[in-house]
C-alpha cells in the first residue's frame, strides 16, 4: 500500500539518512522539506520530492502536506536548529518551538501521525550514574542550555496533545549522533576531520552516549508504525569517553594516539578563546563551555523501551567509527 512520508530537515545529517532509508521501498512518496539557500548535496541521486519551506513561516509549508485524501500520511519532524554555542540566539526557540507548532498544526489539519525528534537533552539529568529513562515531566528549567530548554518546552507540548487525544504523535529521544552521510559538518564530524587531519592534539577528560545515525533512522521508523500515541522512546547506545573514541580512530586510521588529556578546569578556561577561533574559520566548535559541561553529565541512558516495543538495536561503535571515515574518504574529505 503506498504511503506518504514527510521528512522536514531531510537536507541534515538525520534527515538524509531516513530518506535515503525511506527510498528503498517504492511503496513509500518521500516529501524532503528543505529551507530555501541550503545545500541539496545530501539528497542528490534520492528518489524524494523535494520542497523548500521555513517552519518558522507556516504559509511554506501547506504545500507539503498537499496530499490525495484517505493516504496515510507520516510526518517525521527533524527540523531543528542545535547549538553548542554560549551565545544568545534567538532564532532556536524560533526553530525548534515555534517552527514545531507550524507542523504540528499541519499534522492535525491533515489528520498525520507524527514522530517529533526531541532529544536526550530535553530529560532533566539524574544524580550520579543513575538510570535515565523516558519522562512525561518536561521543563524548561530542569534542563542546562539553550538549546536543551527549546526541546524540553516543545516535548512536554507534544506529549500533552497526544496523551489529550487530540495529536497522533510520539516522541524520540537521541543521543550524540555520528555516522557517514554528515554533508553538513555535525560537532563529532568535526571532531573526527580535526584528529585525523593532525589539528586536535588533545582531548579532555569526559565522554557521553554516541549512537549510529543509522540505529535513530531505523528507530523513527519503526516509531512510525509501531510506536505508541504519547510514549516517548531514548534512542541511544552506550557511554564512551572522548579518549576511548579518538583512540579508536586512531588505530582504524594507523595514526598516533592522543598524547595529552586536558584537566576541565583548564579546557573551560580556553574554551572562550576556542569558540572564537572556530568563529573565524566558520566551523563549528567542537569545545564550548556547554560542551565542556555535557561532557561531564550523566550519560546512562536507557534505549530498554525502545528496544522493547521498537525493536531497536545498536551496531558495534568501532563499525560506526570505521563507516564514517571509510565516508569521509570516499567525499574527498580525508586521505
Amino acid at each position: 500500500m503506498k504511503q506518504t512520508y514527510i521528512v522536514t530537515g531531510a537536507n541534515g545529517f538525520l534527515g538524509n539518512t531516513i530518506v535515503r532509508k525511506l527510498a528503498e521501498s517504492e511503496d513509500n512518496e518521500i516529501r524532503a522539506l528543505v529551507l530555501p539557500g541550503d545545500s541539496t548535496k545530501a539528497l542528490d541521486g534520492v528518489r524524494c520530492t523535494l520542497f523548500y519551506g521555513d517552519v518558522t513561516q507556516p504559509d511554506t509549508l501547506q504545500p507539503l502536506f498537499d496530499v490525495e485524501d484517505g493516504t496515510p500520511l507520516y510526518v517525521i519532524h527533524c527540523a531543528a536548529l542545535v547549538s553548542i554555542k554560549s551565545r544568545h540566539n534567538p532564532s532556536i526557540r524560533a526553530v525548534n518551538v515555534t517552527g514545531t507548532r507550524h507542523v504540528i498544526e499541519q499534522t492535525l489539519r491533515h489528520h498525520a501521525r507524527l514522530v517529533y525528534v526531541s532529544s536526550v537533552h530535553a530529560i532533566p539529568e539524574k544524580p550520579g550514574q543513575q538510570l535515565i529513562t523516558e519522562t512525561e515531566d518536561f521543563h524548561p528549567d530542569r534542563v542546562v542550555g539553550e538549546y536543551a530548554k527549546s526541546k524540553a518546552e516543545i516535548a512536554g507540548q507534544v506529549l500533552r496533545l497526544a496523551k489529550d487525544g487530540i495529536l497522533d504523535a510520539c516522541i524520540v529521544h537521541p543521543s550524540g549522533i555520528i555516522g557517514p552521510g554528515d554533508f553538513g559538518n555535525s560537532h563529532l564530524t568535526q571532531m573526527v576531520l580535526d584528529f585525523v587531519r593532525g589539528k586536535l592534539r588533545a582531548c579532555v577528560h569526559g565522554g557521553y552516549d554516541f549512537v549510529d545515525v543509522r540505529d535513530v533512522a531505523d528507530g523513527i521508523l519503526s516509531a512510525c508504525h509501531s510506536g505508541q500515541r504519547g510514549a516517548c522512546y531514548i534512542l541511544a547506545n552506550r557511554y564512551i569517553s572522548v579518549r576511548d573514541m579518538l583512540d579508536t580512530i586512531a588505530d582504524l586510521c594507523g595514526i598516533r594516539r592522543v598524547r595529552t588529556t586536558l584537566p576541565m578546569w583548564l579546557a573551560r578556561a580556553v574554551s572562550p578563546l576556542a569558540e572564537a577561533y572556530y568563529a573565524i574559520l566558520r566551523q563549528p566548535p567542537l569545545f564550548t563551555s556547554y560542551s565542556l559541561y555535557t561532557l561531564r553529565t550523566n550519560a546512562n541512558f536507557s534505549s530498554e523501551k525502545a528496544r522493547r516495543a521498537l525493536g531497536y538495536r545498536n551496531r558495534d561503535f568501532s563499525q560506526t567509527l570505521k563507516d564514517t571515515l571509510d565516508w569521509l574518504k570516499a567525499q574527498g574529505r580525508l586521505r
